[in-house]
C-alpha cells in the first residue's frame, strides 16, 4: 500500500513539470529565425603616398637686442636734440677735425687795382672750398634757443656758390644762398636769396647798374665790389688773407652790401686780436665789428682765424631789441 502511494506521487510530479514548460513555450507563437549569412567584399584601401613631413627650416638666429628704455615723449627728445647741438663734440678738436690752411693750389689769389694812383692794388686770397659747421645759440622774442648752422663754400677759381643753413627746433629753418663770379675785385654776386617761410631774392645786374629785388621794393644802385649778406663774410676773409698787414687795429673796411630788399654800406672796424675757446678748440682770431649807423641797425661781430686761412670761426649778430644769434665753429669738412 505504501509502495503504491509513492509511485502515485512520482507520476503526478512527472506530469506537472511538462505543463510548466509548455506554458512558457506557449506564451507566443514559436518564431523560427532563419540564419542569414552576408558576404562582405573588403577591398583594400587605395594606397596613397604619404605626404612627406614638412621639413622645418632651421630656426633663424636672432641677434640679441639689448633692452631699451622707454621712449621719452616727443618734447623731451626735441629738447635733448636742441641741447646736443650746443654741446661740444668730444672728438672735435682743432688738431683733428679743423683743417689746416688750404694748400696754395686750393686758394685763389687775385690783385685788383684800387684808388686813383697807378699801381695801387688790393690783394685778395679766396679760400678753397670748405664746409664750416657751427654750434649756434640765440634769443628771439625773449625765447632762448640752441641750433646748428652750416656754411657750404664752393669755388673753382672762376665762379662760386655759398649756402648758409640755420635750423632750430620750434623756430624752423632759414637758408641764405649766394652765387656769382670770382673777379679781380674778389667776389661778384649775381644772385642772393633768403628763404624761411617764403623766399626773397636780390639780383645783381652789373650791366644795368642796378640791384633788383623780388620783394617789390625799389631797385638799389649796383656798385663795384658790391656784396650780399653771405658773400660779405667770405670777401672779408679774402681781403684779410690777401694782405693782413693792410688791416691794423683801428683800420676800417667798407663793403656795399645787399639784403633781400635793400642795400647799404657796411663798415667794419678792426679790433685787437682775441683768443677764443670754441667748440672746435682754442684758436687765435682777428675781430671785426660793424656798429649800428642808425636806429634799428644790427651790431655785427665777426672773428677770423689767421691759422685757418682767415675763415670766420665765430659771428654774432645783435638786434636793436637785444635779440641775437651767436655762431661758433665746431668743425669743418670737405663739402
Amino acid at each position: 500500500m505504501l509502495t503504491s502511494l509513492v509511485l502515485l506521487v512520482h507520476v503526478l510530479l512527472l506530469q506537472a513539470r511538462p505543463m510548466q514548460w509548455n506554458q512558457e513555450e506557449n506564451a507566443g507563437p514559436a518564431r523560427h529565425r532563419p540564419f542569414i549569412t552576408r558576404t562582405l567584399e573588403i577591398k583594400p584601401a587605395p594606397t596613397v603616398a604619404a605626404a612627406p613631413a614638412p621639413v622645418r627650416p632651421p630656426a633663424a638666429r636672432v641677434a640679441a637686442v639689448p633692452s631699451q628704455k622707454k621712449i621719452a615723449p616727443a618734447l623731451d627728445i626735441q629738447v635733448q636734440a636742441i641741447e646736443s647741438v650746443a654741446t661740444p663734440v668730444a672728438e672735435t678738436s682743432v688738431a683733428s677735425d679743423t683743417p689746416a690752411p688750404a694748400p696754395a693750389s686750393e686758394l685763389t689769389t687775385v690783385e685788383a687795382a684800387s684808388g686813383p694812383g697807378a699801381g695801387a692794388t688790393t690783394a685778395l686770397t679766396i679760400p678753397g672750398s670748405v664746409r664750416l659747421k657751427y654750434a649756434m645759440t640765440g634769443r628771439s622774442k625773449g625765447l632762448d634757443y640752441s641750433a646748428w648752422a652750416e656754411l657750404d663754400w664752393l669755388q673753382d677759381g672762376q665762379s662760386y656758390d655759398a649756402k648758409m643753413v640755420v635750423s632750430a627746433l620750434f623756430l624752423g629753418s632759414r637758408t641764405m644762398t649766394s652765387s656769382g663770379r670770382i673777379t679781380a675785385d674778389g667776389l661778384a654776386p649775381t644772385r642772393f636769396s633768403d628763404k624761411s617761410r617764403s623766399e626773397r631774392a636780390a639780383h645783381f645786374q652789373a650791366d644795368l647798374g642796378k640791384i633788383s629785388f623780388s620783394a617789390n621794393t625799389p631797385d638799389a644802385p649796383w656798385l663795384k665790389g658790391a656784396q650780399d649778406r653771405v658773400s660779405v663774410f667770405v670777401q672779408l676773409t679774402s681781403l684779410l688773407a690777401g694782405d693782413p698787414a693792410k688791416y691794423p687795429v683801428g683800420s676800417t673796411v667798407s663793403l656795399y652790401t645787399a639784403g633781400p630788399s635793400s642795400a647799404d654800406t657796411w663798415t667794419f672796424t678792426v679790433e685787437a686780436e682775441e683768443k677764443l675757446n670754441l667748440p672746435a678748440g682754442e684758436v687765435s682770431t682777428v675781430k671785426l665789428t660793424r656798429k649800428p649807423q642808425r636806429d634799428y641797425d644790427q651790431t655785427i661781430e665777426v672773428w677770423f682765424a689767421p691759422t685757418l686761412a682767415y675763415l670766420p670761426v665765430r659771428n654774432r649778430i645783435t638786434q636793436h631789441n637785444g635779440d641775437f644769434v651767436d655762431q661758433q665753429l665746431r668743425g669743418t669738412e670737405k663739402p
